[in-house]
């Protein structure tokens, strides 16, 4: 009997564990309202379901257990399909899907990231829900790292990206 209670409490001590080594990735709405109560940078993953570099991303890069806590830890962590059909509600405006050939887009990443439709695009946005920007394309793991450090301790503010990145030290 005891062995089989040690076993089930390993068993959950290693799923709680993997668990929380996930992103806590949210949806658009949620996490402005998540927003508004405890103030924190948004990071904001664009993908489409199509795209290969997309799901690269979410493989090799979100996968990593020290980037994954460090997002939960340092952000509101948004996936946000650039080809959703559900309406978003933003600052008093409706964003729909907007068709367009075979295909189409939402207009809520379309607008975030200036109607340049790259994918995978990573947006940061300051606690304010302003722009700070956005990047097109993969990141590999040690380039995710040295900007979400380079976001969220608001370093943008006061350091070149050169001068930072020289001096960063990984904890990867």
């Amino acid at each position: 009997m005891r062995k089989i209670i040690l076993l089930l409490t390993i068993a959950l001590a290693s799923f709680t564990s993997k668990a929380q080594e996930k992103i806590n990735w949210l949806g658009f709405e949620e996490a402005i309202a998540l927003n508004k109560e405890n103030p924190k940078p948004i990071l904001i993953d664009v993908y489409t379901d199509w795209c290969g570099y997309c799901k690269k991303l979410d493989l090799e890069t979100y996968s990593n257990k020290k980037i994954a806590k460090y997002i939960n830890t340092n952000f509101y962590a948004i996936k946000l399909d650039g080809e959703d059909k559900k309406d978003i509600i933003y600052k008093e405006y409706t964003f729909k899907y907007q068709k367009e050939g075979r295909r189409g887009y939402h207009q809520l990443p379309a607008s975030l990231m200036e109607g340049k439709l790259s994918y995978p695009t990573t947006i940061f946005l300051t606690k304010e829900e302003e722009m700070i920007q956005k990047i097109p394309g993969f990141l590999d793991k040690k380039m995710m790292e040295k900007i979400l450090v380079y976001f969220s301790k608001d370093v943008y503010k006061t350091k070149k990206w050169e001068d930072f990145e020289k001096g960063f030290k990984s904890n990867l």
